[in-house]
């Protein structure tokens, strides 16, 4: 396992939305392949790609239908063989997404189970109904409505934890986890340096099925299981493990310190690290999802201290966050878009960057991207914006205000074209995108460039990353805990010679800190965002609304 994962920075292309070169609405390998200035100029180290395998598209093409060929919509092999070599010129890695929890119904194993082959209906959960005519359990999809549907047309019904078209493996079956080892290594042989592992620790469903009791019962019946590590281990060791410098990071639904701690410590051989998403559920009205309420900072800050401190004392390893292509952008959510858009787009960026971990850069986070303007639920496309829709309906919410709470939490958010220039359609395509771009007008790439200051922020961002050892290598440490507006913390090394102190500002208000002592040494700032330098901190320490600061010194010696 690579030793250097402090160091990397990782981006992620949604590969859709990303540049449509052949003109038809929807991004293409060959549109990555025009951007690659771009993206170098970045100074990333790896670019994880969403899913572009066959696919029907049911879910965005996380319902695959061939592991191992490209969809036409987004070009050919010898397109993908071309961006992995140009990437490589400029020392770019690619990580792919593994969708191995569940495949299309379209995929010629499931097809061949349908045709009645029994090899292929042992890939999948299939189950008669109860004695009383009801279905195997009373599981939920996460897409809304029962988790199983029949299987053909037999007295079978397969289970389908996401969309009806996406049919769950059954890990069980010694088979399946070698097709997904041969998956991984038919990529791997194509020069592919990472691995992302979809919904990787719901592959751990008990081989008799039963009913749940509630919703949060539910979940824990088949996720996060304790046989997730075995099947991980088998996996890594069939596939991945064999080139140590191979990067992987397990996306974990609902799951704990002590699970992510062995996922990602290099001594069990399973991942690299892991992504958990409890820090992106503090503007959750009870855990639910669907509701419109502010962030909490309070429930922010002890989640994101909880998990550097525990995965840290554990030997985990955290892969960071704010945004990907299930989340609504982080500036809308946690920043100001109006008022302070560069200001909070960077304070959360060095909020991030400067964890311990590896951090993910979600397209047009680095010049500010926010959530489109749309003003009705036929400019969202994702099936679980519109499922969520309805449902909500259904709970006795209005329209209006159905739409209110989709707006903020649906996925399309974040999965809009990314923003080239001021043209109608953002510089993205010539003709009418997949999904409608909107405020391209003030936020895109060729202003930012010429003008702006969020995209050379996290370029420097990147470089300290790599420079400074208390960046890559350092310990974490939480400070001003109780600070209803700031997110602080230190990082430093094993011989406690150095320390860098990071404040945070997550609020519109000016926030004071007493510093002790302790803290008032001469250093230098490595990060700020007001251009406020410091060669020794002062005693009472103010910050701007959304000001954010980082300030390295050396400890002296006793």
């Amino acid at each position: 396992m690579t030793t250097d994962l402090g160091k990397k920075v990782i981006y992620q292309i949604y590969p859709k939305s990303f540049y449509d070169s052949d003109h038809d609405g929807i991004g293409d390998l060959r549109g990555i392949i025009e951007k690659i200035p771009y993206l170098a100029k970045l100074n990333i180290d790896m670019i994880w790609f969403n899913p572009f395998f066959v696919s029907p598209q049911n879910d965005n093409g996380y319902d695959i239908a061939d592991y191992r060929q490209i969809d036409p919509r987004f070009g050919t092999m010898a397109d993908f063989e071309e961006l992995v070599a140009k990437l490589k010129e400029v020392k770019i890695d690619v990580m792919l997404d593994m969708v191995l929890n569940h495949c299309s119904t379209e995929h010629e194993w499931f097809q061949k189970a349908l045709a009645g082959e029994e090899k292929y209906q042992k890939y999948f959960y299939l189950r008669p109904k109860k004695a009383d005519g009801s279905l195997p359990t009373n599981w939920s999809s996460k897409f809304g409505g029962p988790a199983w549907s029949r299987f053909g047309e037999t007295d079978l019904y397969y289970l389908h934890l996401y969309d009806k078209t996406q049919a769950d493996l059954d890990w069980h079956n010694p088979e399946v986890r070698k097709e997904a080892a041969a998956i991984v290594n038919f990529w791997k042989a194509k020069g592919v340096k990472g691995f992302r592992f979809d919904v990787i620790n719901v592959i751990g469903k008990a081989n008799e099925l039963v009913d749940s009791t509630d919703p949060v019962q539910e979940k824990r019946l088949y996720t996060d299981t304790p046989i997730v590590h075995q099947y991980l281990k088998e996996l890594n060791q069939a596939s991945f493990g064999q080139d140590e410098t191979i990067i992987t990071v397990g996306e974990m639904s609902s799951t704990n310190f002590a699970s992510s701690i062995k996922y990602s410590d290099p001594a069990e051989h399973e991942l690299s690290m892991v992504f958990t998403f409890h820090h992106l559920k503090v503007d959750y009205a009870d855990g639910e999802k669907w509701s419109n309420v502010p962030f909490d900072l309070m429930t922010l800050k002890k989640c994101l201290t909880d998990w550097q401190v525990e995965m840290d004392q554990g030997g985990g390893w955290n892969a960071l966050f704010w945004n990907n292509h299930d989340q609504p952008f982080a500036l809308n959510r946690f920043g100001d878009t109006k008022k302070y858009r560069v200001r909070s787009a960077q304070m959360l960026a060095a909020a991030l960057h400067l964890l311990r971990g590896t951090p993910y850069i979600y397209m047009g986070e680095e010049i500010g991207m926010v959530d489109p303007t749309y003003t009705k639920i036929k400019d969202y496309v994702d099936v679980e914006a519109l499922n969520a829709y309805q449902a909500l309906q259904e709970k006795g919410y209005s329209a209006s205000a159905a739409f209110a709470i989709v707006k903020t939490k649906a996925r399309d958010n974040s999965r809009t074209p990314m923003h080239w220039d001021s043209s109608s359609q953002a510089g993205f395509s010539t003709t009418t995108p997949w999904l409608r771009p909107t405020g391209q007008e003030q936020i895109n790439v060729k202003a930012e460039l010429e003008h702006g200051t969020i995209f050379n922020f996290y370029q420097k961002l990147i470089q300290l990353r790599k420079n400074e050892r208390l960046i890559s290598d350092g310990h974490f440490k939480a400070r001003f805990a109780k600070h209803q507006q700031v997110f602080s913390y230190e990082r430093y090394l094993d011989d406690d010679s150095q320390k860098l102190l990071v404040f945070n500002n997550f609020s519109a208000r000016f926030a004071e800190l007493e510093l002790p002592a302790t803290d008032r040494f001469a250093g230098k700032t490595l990060v700020t965002n007001m251009g406020q330098t410091y060669e020794k901190l002062p005693q009472t320490l103010k910050l701007a609304p959304y000001e954010t600061l980082a300030f390295k010194f050396d400890r002296p010696k006793l």
